[in-house]
């Protein structure tokens, strides 16, 4: 069943941004999107089947499109649409905090109402977290999409652009088989170790030794990703950021954050810690002074 929500955003709302920052990580058909129309579409696993969204921006609001397998799961499939398109953010504080340094200041007028994006599907956030450990965004993509079409359970739909979702863990674990595998054909083509970070995760998952929802409490999520092999702090504060929706955590050691941070003239070299120092002075919202400091790198 289709169904239309209006879901109210407050301005200024940086639609290109979050939009872009979505399209660049599209796993193909799980999601798909659109720029010039700032059009955004995808899979989703909810409580009564597999459903898609599909989003457009308009002045004030996310014109979404929700397609269900039960009409009770709307509920949540708006919470998501809001949690993945940070829709209840008030800009105001944000941008307040963040101009007042004079070297985020240009970055702030020149794009207010920045935006932090969220997750959709939960596991499939930890498996982004983990598969894009230290690789370009484009090759994360590759992996990804490569294990959606492997492992992800074919899906029909009316709206354009989308044809699978995102693999369960159970459908990851089976599709990767053994993690020391080097077959050419593997659904993950990364280093072993990491390969077998994402199983054992999904194993955990199931296991219930690690808890990953939107509403789970961000030190206890912290201490939990960071105990397990293959998780440091970068991983488990990207998690929070995009997971929990966490205003004000600090991926540490983010190559491209120190990129953009140079062109800030906030840092020299690859000085990742001293970086961190002065993104205290960005507290309480560093994750939104990261997505100014990430869209000056790219």
């Amino acid at each position: 069943m289709l169904t239309r929500r209006r879901i109210p955003v407050q301005e200024p709302y940086d639609a290109p941004g979050i939009f872009t920052f979505l399209a660049d990580r599209v796993i193909d058909g799980v999601e798909h999107a659109d720029l010039d129309q700032l059009r955004y579409a995808r899979t989703v696993h909810l409580p009564h089947g597999p459903s898609a969204i599909e989003v457009t921006y308009t002045q004030g609001a996310l014109e979404t499109t929700l397609e269900l397998a039960d009409a009770a799961d709307a509920p949540d499939a708006v919470g998501r649409v809001q949690r993945l398109f940070d829709a209840h953010r008030d800009p105001g504080d944000v941008d307040k905090h963040l101009e007042s340094d004079p070297l985020l200041a240009p970055s702030v007028r020149a794009t207010p109402g920045i935006r932090v994006p969220g997750a959709a599907n939960y596991e499939e956030m930890l498996v982004r977290a983990l598969v894009g450990q230290q690789i370009s965004v484009a090759a994360a993509r590759k992996h990804l999409s490569r294990l959606a079409e492997a492992a992800g359970a074919p899906y029909e739909s009316e709206i354009a652009g989308l044809n699978r979702c995102f693999p369960t863990p159970e459908q990851i674990i089976s599709a990767v088989g053994d993690p020391e595998s080097l077959e050419p054909t593997r659904p993950l083509r990364l280093p072993r170790q990491s390969v077998k970070a994402v199983v054992a995760s999904m194993r955990a998952l199931l296991d219930g030794e690690l808890n990953v929802h939107a509403d789970a409490d961000p030190e206890e999520l912290f201490t939990q990703l960071v105990a397990r092999p293959r998780i440091g702090v970068w991983t488990a504060n990207y998690v929070l950021m995009r997971l929990l929706g966490h205003p004000d955590v600090w991926p540490e050691g983010d190559v491209a954050l120190v990129a953009g941070a140079r062109k800030f003239g906030i840092v020299e070299g690859k000085q990742h810690k001293i970086l961190a120092r002065k993104a205290m002075d960005w507290a309480p919202w560093r994750s939104y002074a990261a997505m100014h400091i990430w869209r000056n790198a790219s």
